[in-house]
């Protein structure tokens, strides 16, 4: 439903890093980056954008990537807590959603939600 999403972030190398690392089992890459900004997503079409923020800290933003299967769940949630991302909801259903819904949260360095989630057994 979206073409692209913009996250501000305090360190855009700090972040850039993490995302790399959380998207990677989502078959997902770094595409670009310099001191402007980094995009990530399928090959040569980013569709998260990180830009630099020097000013306050916002609210925070809740981003869901879509993964092929469950274990691409797993994976992005062991690979943001080794990034750094903080546990915000370990892998597993949430049948209080969907009977299907299988999914992991994280809080990037900026203090974002971000979930990958699978909706297929």
């Amino acid at each position: 439903m979206y073409d692209h999403i913009g996250l501000h972030v305090k360190d855009l190398a700090a972040s850039a890093a993490f995302y790399k690392a959380v998207l990677a089992p989502l078959g997902l890459v770094l595409n670009s980056s310099d001191d402007s900004g980094a995009g990530l997503g399928p090959k040569g079409a980013s569709a998260l954008w990180l830009y630099p923020n020097k000013g306050a800290k916002g609210p925070g933003t809740h981003v869901a990537f879509a993964a092929p299967d469950r274990k691409a769940v797993d994976k992005f949630h062991a690979a943001g807590l080794k990034a750094g991302g903080k546990d915000n909801g370990g892998a597993g259903l949430r049948v209080d959603y969907s009977p299907t819904y299988y999914a992991a949260f994280l809080t990037d360095p900026d203090g974002n939600n971000v979930e990958a989630v699978c909706m297929t057994k």
